[in-house]
């Protein structure tokens, strides 16, 4: 790729970076040769006789020869106490499917706090679950959760990045009873669904075994210890090892889908409604894993209308692009196989494909990824120095994106990745490598890019043919009470990711921040404090400062599952060719006063910039928000959001957000939500020099039934309507309405 033929300061830096990491040095052992910080528990799991019914009752043979697993340790609040309740998992396994149970005890089964909810939604509930490393090598696990009425959650955890990611749908079944004793749990995983090494003989998983129990304080208990400071969970598994000669069948799903959208809208109160009549879209997904370490994913005119409408957000004050994260399936499956320190791929970008092609894989110490897509529409994100916004071309775009990486040893990781788009008149390619090095208490990160593209003259860009780096650099270091990192971040004023999301460029960026943390005896009714702050200074690409600021955070984790912070900001920031000062405090809580209800709220007061006027004002923040269970089904979520800002004698603008969700479960495949959003935004027009509206407001509503056999096997059926009312509109009225219906089925052939 032309982009990577040049070899520039920042990449040799980086390049330094890499081959530091990869060297043999006293720092960087093999994983063989390190001991472990506490003695390894391996644990035998037996193939069970016959299959087990998924019914959440303990009866069947298979449970009474599985392995029994204590959760012994609480390593949340207190630090790997004993557990004060009694929990048993068992493990076996058939020639197709691992099988696990659990039996939760509780003192009194009536302070249970579980509820029916859609999948991924039971972490304030009580719940148990395992963690799977199945490839034994730190790097990545497999997260199965399940609440006492059988609702499932299931995530992707990747040390790498230190996240856990819920997007990962498997297919698993599991179903729970509350008991006289507390609750039992069952789980079938089909072999189908996961992926680890190619072997004949016995293979060694990494597991750990964990109960969520919300009380006064969210109490975890987990089978083996977790020490306080760890930067590496899959670390501290235990060790499993069996399922000799499992069967993962011919791992082909085929996922037909269907969409029928009926959209209409009126450009002003009282006109006829216009449409184009009824749109209907069939579709076809097909996942196919030819080995345990490979799995191809197509798709062909795939629907990738969101079911679920993103959280509302004010973009008012800001001169960044809004984040979003994805919800469409076919990018959420194996995502993070494409993480990297910068955005790189941000797969909203990709906005209305035609089809598309994915591999991923693992083999040994490497993984790798690819996407091919056709997008019938080329989406950009333009950004700046001081801002970014979206901007788009009405053509076809082709895009690919490539990511690779290897794992050295049990703490080093070499990476690459690439990206490319083009169309008519437009191109634009991003290659670049990366590295981390974990040991102990210190992390090191890096990554290089480069970029190179062409843009049509119609977009008006003051650069049509930017080239440029990018360059990322973070030490840290943490241990079980101190915090410290160090950053870098370079981006030249040409450097572009238009399959990514990095919303600022032309500038460099160094940052200081650190921490403590305090942990109070047990019975406490704070169990921990911590402070947190730091400084940074970025300068644009010509020396011109940008921005000074430092900022810091006391918070405390308290009983009835509270946590509290105050923070305090001071900066100085340019804009529209001047400095101006900025300061600020914060505080934020949330609690839960009874178990049915949690509240909280963010508060921001103090001197800000109102970017519209150039002026600095007076700005007030507040954003509370309610989360109420209301039977066994019922769920109420309101977030509300007010902003104002005064200066020069007057209100210059007034805005409120609300967005609310009720949702009922009717059981853990059924469910009717009704969504609300609305935004009010009112400003004082003579105390700004460009136009500007006295008053806007706009409501959108949703109400959607959904019937889920699986997270592939589903029925939709929704209706929307929105609506706006403004200075030439004065009323608010209805302008837009929609009616949709989607069917998904995924049929698995024998």
């Amino acid at each position: 790729m032309p982009v990577l033929s040049s070899c520039g300061p920042l990449r040799r830096a980086l390049l330094s970076l890499v081959v530091l990491a990869a060297a043999p040095s006293a720092f960087a052992q093999t994983a063989a040769t390190v001991a472990p910080a506490t003695q390894t528990v391996v644990r035998d799991i037996p193939r069970a006789a016959s299959d087990i019914v998924v019914d959440g009752v303990l009866d069947e043979a298979a449970w009474a020869a599985a392995t029994p697993i204590e959760l012994a340790f609480e390593v949340t609040p207190n630090d790997n106490t004993p557990a004060p309740v009694k929990t048993t998992a068992r493990m076996a396994y058939t020639d197709d499917a691992l099988l696990v149970s659990f039996h939760a005890e509780d003192p009194d089964p009536s302070k249970l706090r579980a509820f029916l909810r859609d999948r991924d939604a039971l972490y304030s509930d009580d719940f148990v679950g395992v963690m799977l490393d199945t490839f034994d090598d730190q790097r990545r696990a497999y997260e199965f959760f399940v609440n006492p009425f059988g609702v499932q959650a299931d995530l992707i955890k990747e040390e790498s990045t230190n996240t856990e990611d819920d997007s990962w749908d498997g297919l698993w079944e599991s179903a729970a009873k509350v008991t006289a004793e507390g609750y039992d749990v069952e789980i079938r995983i089909p072999f189908a669904t996961l992926r680890f090494r190619d072997t004949d003989g016995t293979r060694r998983w990494g597991a750990t075994f964990l109960r969520v129990r919300p009380r006064d304080f969210r109490y975890q208990y987990f089978s083996n210890r977790v020490e306080r400071g760890s930067k590496c969970l899959t670390c501290t598994f235990d060790k499993v090892d069996g399922f000799i000669g499992v069967k993962q069948g011919k791992n082909l799903e085929i996922t037909p889908t269907l969409t029928m959208l009926r959209a209409e809208e009126r450009a002003r109160p009282g006109a006829p409604w216009t449409n184009e009549g009824t749109d209907i879209e069939p579709g076809l997904d097909v996942a196919w894993a030819p080995s345990p370490n490979l799995t191809l994913n197509a798709t062909l005119n795939p629907d990738f209308s969101q079911v679920e409408t993103d959280q509302a957000q004010l973009d008012l004050n800001t001169s960044f692009a809004l984040f979003f994260p994805e919800k469409r399936p076919f990018f959420l499956e194996g995502a993070d196989y494409f993480t990297t320190p910068l955005q790189v791929l941000y797969t909203r970008q990709i906005a209305d494909p035609d089809g598309g092609l994915r591999v991923t894989g693992r083999n040994g110490g490497q993984a790798y990824g690819a996407i091919l897509a056709r997008d019938a529409t080329t989406q950009l994100l333009v950004p700046g120095p001081l801002g970014s916004s979206f901007r788009f071309l009405e053509q076809s775009a082709d895009d690919f994106v490539g990511r690779y990486r290897y794992d050295i040893d049990a703490y080093t990781s070499v990476g690459a990745i690439a990206t490319y788009r083009a169309g008519e008149g437009y191109r634009n390619s991003v290659g670049g490598v990366d590295a981390r090095w974990q040991k102990d208490e210190h992390t090191l990160i890096g990554q290089w890019l480069g970029s190179d593209s062409t843009y049509p003259d119609g977009l008006a860009l003051r650069d049509t043919a930017p080239k440029g780096d990018a360059l990322y650099l973070k030490y840290g270091f943490a241990n079980r009470n101190w915090r410290f990192n160090a950053q870098h971040q370079k981006l030249d004023d040409g450097f572009r990711a238009d399959l990514g999301f990095i919303t600022q460029v032309g500038y460099d960026k160094q940052l200081l921040g650190g921490g403590h943390t305090w942990f109070l005896p047990k019975g406490s009714t704070i169990s921990r404090v911590e402070f947190n702050g730091d400084w940074d200074i970025t300068h644009r690409f010509d020396g011109q400062l940008l921005e000074k600021e430092i900022e810091g955070y006391l918070s405390a984790r308290a009983s009835r599952q509270g946590y509290y912070e105050l923070g305090g900001l001071t900066r100085t920031r340019f804009w529209n060719g001047r400095m101006f000062d900025e300061k600020w405090g914060t505080a934020y809580f949330e609690l839960v006063p009874w178990a049915p209800i949690k509240v909280g709220s963010f508060f921001k007061d103090g001197d800000a910039l109102d970017l519209l006027a150039s002026r600095t004002g007076h700005l007030f923040d507040a954003e509370p928000f309610v989360q109420l269970d209301i039977g066994r089904g019922i769920n109420v979520n309101l977030n509300y959001t007010m902003q104002r800002l005064d200066r020069d004698g007057g209100t210059a603008y007034d805005a409120r957000v609300f967005d609310g969700r009720l949702s009922w479960q009717f059981d853990p495949r059924q469910r009717i939500r009704l969504s609300v959003q609305s935004s009010d935004i009112d400003r004082h027009p003579a105390l700004y020099d460009a136009p500007v509206l006295r008053h806007s407001s706009d409501l959108a509503t949703q109400l959607l039934y959904s019937y889920k056999l699986n997270p592939r096997s589903a029925l939709y059926a929704g209706y929307s309507e929105g609506g706006f009312e403004d200075d030439e509109v004065r009323q608010m009225f209805t302008n837009t309405r929609s009616l949709f219906v989607k069917i998904s089925y995924a049929w698995q052939p024998g």
